[in-house]
């Protein structure tokens, strides 16, 4: 049956995240924004910290609702800073809140989500990597849409952040090919409903 890819575990938490929700195709608009911004809070940090830290922060950040955070202010951040359940870095918080804001105009232009799958067609992009060497850190097209974002005045989505956001939501399928999640997200995929 195969081995999970090789970065998933040891903690159970990393187990069950590669097994029920990491490379599976996210089309909600919101979540997308949710898992993008954790990204950018895992940036110089490792995974497993968010991991064990994501519903103080669904708490903390009002379930990462971005119609709400783009009205925060300082009172907010200094209220979050003071939050120990959560990763308190004032830039971080800080773009959290720029970003609802670059989220709301984005959503309202052509919705969040077709803004991201219109980058792979609206089809996940299907990789076979046989070993976890082979698997880029960032690519031309996560580069693309890092810059996509930036000019639109979105924070801390460097093109390693775009390419880890975008494994995780399953805008590309990454698990391995030795790993039975392969084949299992790969049949998950659907068309955006644009209805």
């Amino acid at each position: 049956m195969g081995e999970r890819c090789g970065w998933a575990g040891p903690d159970e938490i990393y187990f069950d995240y590669h097994d029920t929700e990491w490379g599976v195709p996210e089309y909600d608009s919101r979540t997308l924004w949710e898992k993008l911004i954790l990204d950018g809070f895992q940036a110089g940090l490792s995974w497993i910290t968010i991991l064990k830290k994501r519903e103080n922060f669904r708490d903390a950040f009002q379930n990462f609702d971005p119609n709400i955070i783009a009205d925060w202010g300082e009172p907010e951040v200094t209220r979050l800073l003071e939050n120990p359940g959560i990763i308190r870095h004032r830039g971080k918080i800080e773009a959290t809140i720029a970003n609802a804001r670059v989220w709301q105009a984005i959503e309202a232009e052509q919705g969040f989500d077709t803004y991201l799958w219109a980058y792979v067609g609206g089809a996940p992009l299907q990789n076979h990597w046989e070993d976890l060497s082979q698997v880029p850190a960032y690519t031309d097209l996560s580069t693309e849409i890092s810059k996509d974002l930036k000019k639109r005045g979105f924070k801390f989505c460097g093109p390693t952040i775009v390419y880890a956001f975008m494994q995780a939501v399953g805008l590309i399928n990454d698990h391995l090919i030795t790993c039975p999640r392969h084949e299992q997200v790969k049949r998950l995929q659907r068309p955006i409903d644009r209805a």
